[in-house]
């Protein structure tokens, strides 16, 4: 983790990232407002992806070799990141596309429980410091008692309960993503980790919606607009992470990217009239700022 002062420049660059993968969910819930459904946004997206970082792997003549193990893995890395992109747009089409992101962002605290259960990583005392923070933060800004809504916790959880479950599957399972990632390929190279990775998304999630129906796309200029737009905000992401980061000298795992939700919030409001309290704010904020810390101590 680099902790070397930013450049202005690779700080802006950074903050454009975040904004880009907040702004891909926030065009995937109009593009699923109008009639696209989960799968359709998540094959869309993830063969767009897998076709821009691939063609970065093959003019860049990344290396593809791989040892049988390694093969493996990354399957299973594929998997479950079908299963974890199903489950976060299926959050995202259920609470506010800022919420969602902020109850996905619970991910370093799966992260090392996961470390844990599989490689007997005991959880560092900074990330036993942060959880009950963030569980703090989480719970005022999805306002669990339904404080701001006068409906109570009971009304409130059956308005958001099945979208913070999502939320939270999704945030599980893309930890187990990154412990395989960080134990058993971190040495191969990160476009071709996301090139095959979103390949595999792409083909299983347009496997499963031919066998269940086939694909739904969206209605409209708004929603095909929404379909579009998020697949090149994400691939647009992940190229700027791959290619210009880099050469600012900027690891793609910037603690800075954890502003998402702040981002996707702001967008959310803009775009899909999505306003949340002001306390709801301030639990985000106070999320967003412990999981920022997590990323920027000294190992």
């Amino acid at each position: 983790m680099q902790t070397q002062a930013l450049s202005p420049k690779a700080f802006a660059t950074l903050l454009m990232v975040a904004c880009l993968f907040g702004a891909n969910h926030v065009a995937a819930r109009v593009a699923i407002n109008h009639g696209a459904d989960v799968a359709t946004c998540v094959t869309a997206r993830s063969l767009a992806t897998a076709v821009v970082v691939g063609l970065l792997v093959w003019l860049q003549g990344v290396s593809v070799a791989m040892q049988p193990r390694q093969r493996g893995v990354m399957a299973v890395i594929g998997v479950l990141v079908t299963v974890q992109s199903l489950w976060l747009y299926s959050a995202v089409a259920r609470l506010p596309v800022g919420l969602a992101l902020l109850a996905f962002n619970t991910y370093p605290l799966w992260t090392a429980l996961w470390a844990f259960v599989f490689y007997r990583r005991v959880p560092e005392r900074a990330v036993l410091i942060a959880m009950p923070v963030i569980l703090v933060g989480l719970s005022l800004a999805l306002d669990v008692a339904g404080a701001t809504t006068s409906l109570g916790a009971q009304a409130q959880w059956a308005r958001i309960g099945s979208g913070v479950g999502f939320a939270l599957a999704a945030s599980a399972t893309f930890g187990v993503v990154l412990v395989l990632t960080q134990h058993e390929v971190a040495v191969l190279d990160g476009r071709l980790r996301t090139t095959l990775t979103m390949a595999i998304a792409g083909v299983l999630s347009l496997g499963g919606a031919l066998a269940t129906g086939g694909l739904h796309w969206p209605s409209g200029a708004a929603g095909w607009g929404g379909l579009v737009a998020l697949s090149v905000f994400y691939g647009t992401a992940f190229t700027i992470v791959f290619t210009l980061l880099p050469k600012l000298g900027v690891v793609g795992n910037s603690p800075i990217l954890n502003v998402e939700p702040v981002a996707a919030l702001i967008m959310g409001w803009l775009v899909l009239d999505q306003a949340i309290a002001p306390i709801q704010i301030a639990g985000s904020l106070l999320v967003v700022g412990a999981v920022m810390a997590l990323g920027l101590r000294r190992r």
